[in-house]
């Protein structure tokens, strides 16, 4: 759980690379970024002809993250009708494709990241309460940057020395001005927005 911009992202991204399961790809699926109507088809996979359109059989993303990990993004924009489905395959581990009644075995670690509160969401009813207990088993909360002053510098450093490297660039670093402005400001878009300025 973090603000946007937080890095939530690559924190999953090291916890997969640090783990057993490295030696196979982790598998995103932004939950925002995907309509209502394919989100289910997205994670689960369709067998042909499962709705209009469904020309082929395609496999989901809980397939593709057998042996893996898959990080649900934004999974506060997840459909309530979905998140029961993910519950189920959490609880079984197993799911169905769309259109198909056989039942297949996946072993996935799920991480789940929101910038939202999920507890609230749960309050107000669009988030479900036994699915919020069965993931929120090791929470991580990631801090702003405005909670985290002393680190901008040394972001600040990193970041402008990969936009160097990309840039095919030399710069030597930052003016005692640069970094008490940098530091001065609140950036309400974390390191995403530091990375950007």
């Amino acid at each position: 759980h973090g603000e946007t911009g937080t890095g939530k992202e690559l924190v999953a991204q090291a916890i997969h690379q640090l783990s057993g399961r490295s030696k196979r790809l982790m598998i995103t699926v932004n939950c925002a970024a995907l309509p209502a109507a394919l989100i289910e088809s997205e994670l689960f996979g369709r067998e042909k002809g499962a709705f209009t359109g469904a020309i082929s059989r395609q496999a989901g993303r809980f397939e593709f993250a057998h042996g893996s990990t898959l990080l649900l993004d934004e999974i506060a924009e997840m459909p309530l009708e979905t998140q029961a489905k993910l519950l189920r395959v959490l609880q079984n581990g197993t799911f169905e494709r769309l259109g198909s009644s056989v039942s297949i075995k996946a072993d996935v670690r799920i991480i789940a990241a929101t910038n939202r509160d999920l507890l609230r969401q749960v309050e107000v009813g669009f988030f479900r309460e036994d699915l919020y207990y069965r993931i929120n088993v090791l929470p991580i909360r990631l801090p702003s940057l405005r909670e985290r002053k002393e680190c901008l510098r040394p972001l600040a450093e990193i970041l402008l020395h990969k936009s160097c490297q990309s840039m095919r660039r030399e710069i030597g670093g930052f003016t005692r001005e640069a970094i008490e402005a940098i530091e001065a400001y609140d950036w309400p878009g974390n390191i995403r927005q530091l990375a950007n300025t």
